[in-house]
């Protein structure tokens, strides 16, 4: 229900025309501007969505570090996802933020989207289910949600300029159905994506007023994505806030309300919308923001990592029994060096993280645990650890920072405890520097020759003990902004060191033009990169330890190069030799368990010839605890997929990212992910919806009632769902409905999810899953939700090719609400 604002317009009424002009734009990255003279402060944004990094970019106030998108997806359960923003609610509030920017609910249109990882499916309604929850759980404790990016940025290439073409059907059924769930959850703020739709760019698209606001009836605010605001034309298109602040693009708004060109009651419904939210949050003199209880973020993040985990092969080997095992060999850059999250904007800096050795090891104390790289993932560098590096000017762990003008005077210095940093946000004065230093002692662990250097998209400059080791512009590849500025590539130098003997390290960088749209900002990773001079000796270190094992863990991975935002991938590859490594410790010990540290879907061409195989996603923080409680039977694998996993990229249907003369043609319709698999009659690797755990289950019986209708809607269907767990330990499954109509009239899909519930039983027990099935699943948009009468087969099972219930609905030629 559409919120009146009514109550506001006095407060809007005391507003000069400077006031509102000022009020929809930021006050700088982070924050909007204060109007103290009707009571309203500043509100606080801040990017997640997996953890809320708050105002300033700083290792110096971490944050809880969530599992991914992906991983929440797997577990297809709407209470942890509701749960999930509760959490994220409550670190909000520990760090002063207001909105969140999450969840991001584009979709899983190609495995190559390079954001993958943030998103949740390639299942619309899965999607817009799972994103509902999320936003309820934030903000029935105070904070505004952000659902992300309206619409169809389901790519990174060309984000900026792509113009998608996608039909009106699809846009409907597919693309604004996740964002219509949002909405219908009373999301208080939606943010407009980069990229245009059908021609026009989405800050000034008609697809902001409607469907979103005039059908839907939003009543939040359009936040734009960083930059993305173009023109003045994004004023009556219903495009509220611009950010960051303020926005060059409406630096003419007063003169244009003033001389007619625009119309102020559109500047005055922003400023109301605005106003609103400030209330909901807390920010408006008058009311209060909700205090979240705390949460134990810790044991959140654990537990949503395992009930997120999906095992997709067990050839009977797992769960281990820890008393059972002597020695175990772990294997894999990604088993020490684990990744807990995606790259780009949605990154936060956690306390700490446990990695899947120490997770083995925790859970092992008896056993002697092993360790062997086996082969390179990691591409240029990585920050050197804290307890390697000493502030020259205080002693303390850690590294001085120094901000420099022209003349090479000091402007501004602090202690920093990272060798990786971001200022985006904060209080350093980088667009009044010329040069910014960073100054550490390095005590290195081990003897030897390493590759010093840095990542930055500035000319940089590394010297050790006063002599100049590094000097060198790293040249960026393509024209994206968020990919330069997280993603920068690497320069490096030789330098042999000798274990224990400190090296006196400086590093320089010039900070150049400030007309950049991200002027105020700076990323730089200073640091070592991998050395892979020998990688067959690698694996051969690595097959020696499998060998003398009775069991092998191997992780394998992506790295920061391969899942990001600011691009996409061009293959499904593993990066490395890790295929190699793989096949080499699987041919010496067949109780290989191959455990995938990877965002998105990789290929696994050696998934055959291991004995189990364990997805655990970006795990966030508690990712190697999560993957001992899965291994060692402590808990159940709990995901099950939200997305095909190809053998190949050539089976993809499905695979086209980059736009061609600026435009990216969405021509398979409705028919995208398992959608698209089933039309072309394609068999992927592993299905949407698939997952096993540790005990087995019966599908007994299917049943299909009446839930409501007549008064001319269509009806809703209750379909009840029999299972029973038929093994020795109690488990989770997850019950899917799919819909099929069998000679329809128009296009639709072979079948589609309609419904889903999870279930917990005990070893014998029988439950009954009680699943709706709303009209709308039955619908398809023909200028307006029709639902086709007749019959519909409704079937039931464990993924969307195995489905052994079947049932028969039919329903009345009607409009859906």
């Amino acid at each position: 229900m559409t919120a009146s604002t009514d109550h506001l317009r006095p407060l809007l009424e005391r507003l000069s025309l400077e006031d509102k002009v000022a009020l929809v734009q930021g006050a700088d990255f982070w924050t909007t501007v204060p109007l103290p003279q009707i009571g309203l402060r500043a509100m606080t944004l801040s990017d997640g969505p997996a953890g809320v990094r708050g105002p300033a970019w700083d290792e110096r106030d971490p944050s809880l570090n969530l599992p991914s998108g992906t991983a929440l997806a797997a577990s297809w359960d709407t209470a942890l996802a509701h749960r999930y923003g509760a959490a994220a609610a409550s670190e909000a509030r520990r760090k002063g933020v207001d909105v969140v920017l999450g969840p991001t609910i584009n979709l899983h249109r190609s495995p190559l989207g390079g954001r993958h990882f943030e998103c949740f499916s390639e299942d619309p309604w899965l999607s817009g289910e799972l994103g509902a929850s999320y936003v309820e759980g934030l903000q029935q404790n105070g904070v505004a949600a952000t659902p992300k990016h309206y619409v169809a940025n389901d790519s990174e290439t060309e984000r900026f300029t792509a113009d998608v073409r996608v039909d009106e059907r699809a846009l409907r059924e597919v693309y604004l159905l996740p964002f219509e769930r949002a909405v219908e959850a009373g999301a208080w703020a939606v943010m407009s994506a980069y990229n245009s739709v059908d021609g026009v760019t989405m800050t000034e698209n008609d697809l902001l007023e409607t469907p979103l606001n005039s059908e839907w009836g939003f009543d939040g605010v359009v936040v734009s994505d960083w930059t993305a605001v173009r023109s003045l034309d994004a004023v009556p298109a219903a495009q509220d806030l611009a950010m960051p602040g303020p926005a060059p693009a409406w630096v003419d708004l007063a003169d244009a309300v003033r001389d007619g060109r625009l119309d102020e009651a559109d500047l005055d419904r922003k400023v109301l919308r605005l106003l609103l939210l400030a209330e909901r949050v807390g920010a408006l003199e008058g009311s209060s923001a909700v205090t979240p209880p705390e949460v134990d973020g810790r044991a959140f993040a654990r537990e949503a990592a395992v009930e997120g985990a999906v095992l997709v092969k067990n050839d009977g080997e797992l769960p281990w029994h820890p008393s059972s095992l002597a020695k175990v060999a772990v294997i894999g850059h990604n088993a020490r060096d684990a990744r807990t999250q995606g790259g780009g904007s949605a990154t936060v800096l956690p306390e700490h993280i446990v990695t899947p050795i120490d997770g083995i090891r925790a859970a092992l104390p008896h056993a002697d645990v092993t360790y062997t790289l086996g082969a390179v993932v990691q591409e240029g560098v990585a920050e050197i650890p804290l307890d390697r590096i000493a502030n020259p000017r205080t002693g303390e762990p850690g590294l001085v920072v120094s901000f420099r003008d022209a003349d090479g005077a000091e402007l501004f210095s602090e202690h920093r405890r990272s060798t990786a940093l971001v200022w985006f946000g904060g209080g350093a004065p980088i667009a009044a520097s010329s040069t910014v230093e960073l100054h550490t002692t390095f005590t290195p662990a081990e003897s030897g020759e390493i590759l010093l250097g840095f990542a930055t998209a500035k000319h940089g400059r590394v010297y050790v003990d006063g002599v100049l080791l590094v000097d060198e512009q790293p040249e960026i590849v393509g024209t994206d902004l968020g990919a330069a500025f997280l993603s920068p590539p690497s320069a490096t130098g030789a330098i042999t060191v000798e274990a224990g003997v400190p090296l006196d390290v400086r590093a320089e960088f010039d900070l150049g033009s400030a007309d950049s749209p991200l002027a105020g900002a700076l990323s730089v990773t200073f640091g070592i990169a991998p050395d892979d001079t020998d990688p067959e000796g690698l694996i051969a270190e690595a097959v020696e330890a499998a060998r003398n094992a009775e069991v092998a863990v191997v992780v394998v991975g992506t790295n920061s190069k391969v899942e990001s935002e600011g691009y996409d991938r061009t293959n499904l590859d593993l990066p490395g030799r890790q295929d190699e490594l793989v096949r080499a410790v699987a041919a010496v010990n067949p109780r290989t368990v191959v455990v995938v540290n990877a965002g998105s879907p990789v290929l696994l061409p050696w998934r055959d010839d291991v004995a189990a195989v364990l997805l655990g996603w970006f795990g966030g923080q508690e990712f190697g605890q999560a993957i001992a409680d899965v291994l060692f039977g402590a808990a159940e694998p709990g995901g099950r997929l939200t997305t095909s996993w190809p053998a190949s990229l050539e089976d993809v249907p499905v695979v086209d990212v980059t736009p061609k003369n600026d435009r990216l043609e969405y021509a398979e319709g409705i028919h995208l992910g398992y959608r698209a698999w089933l039309r072309a009659g394609r068999t992927p690797a592993y299905p949407f919806g698939f997952g096993l755990g540790y005990t087995t289950w019966s599908f007994e019986a299917i049943e299909v009632t009446d839930a409501a209708g007549g008064d001319g809607e269509a009806s809703d269907a209750l379909v009840h769902v029999t299972v029973t767990n038929t093994g020795d330990r109690a488990g989770k499954h997850v019950v899917q409905v799919y819909a099929e109509r069998e000679d329809s009239a128009v296009d639709r899909p072979v079948r589609w999810l309609v419904g889903f519930a999870v279930v917990r039983a005990e070893a014998g027990e029988t439950v009954v899953a009680s699943v709706p099935v709303a009209a709308r699943r039955l619908a398809h948009w023909d200028g307006g939700w029709k639902v086709e009468p007749g019959a519909y087969t409704l079937s039931a099972g464990a993924s969307v090719d195995d489905l052994p219930l079947t049932a028969t609905y039919s329903t009345a030629e009607v409009f859906a609400a």
